[in-house]
């Protein structure tokens, strides 16, 4: 287990509004896996608008994808304080929106 360290990568793909940017604020997780998180936030975020729902179709691919046991919060205001273990910590914004992914457990 392990706690991260601080991130700022920001992307925004060709075309895209500022509202839709993505910007990593804090990350321990591999290049790919990151990748990965995004694009299954961005996939969810057009299933659904209702942030819980958001985070518990994210969460369901992570657990399918990546192993239990992931965590998920979503939203525009939030506090946290998590123990996560090492190399699968990420979190990141879409536009206005936060994203807390982590596996523990």
């Amino acid at each position: 287990m392990s706690r991260s360290g601080r991130g700022g990568t920001s992307f925004m793909s060709e075309g895209s509004k500022k509202q839709d940017e993505v910007v990593v604020k804090n990350v321990d997780m591999a290049e790919d896996l990151q990748e990965d998180a995004i694009q299954a936030a961005q996939d969810a975020m057009t299933k659904s608008t209702v942030e819980k729902d958001v985070a518990a179709a994210i969460k369901k691919r992570f657990d399918e994808e990546h192993e239990p046991t992931w965590h998920c919060i979503v939203g525009r205001n939030f506090g946290s304080y998590v123990t996560h273990e090492s190399k699968h910590f990420i979190y990141f914004y879409i536009g206005q929106k936060a994203f807390l992914l982590f596996k523990s457990g």
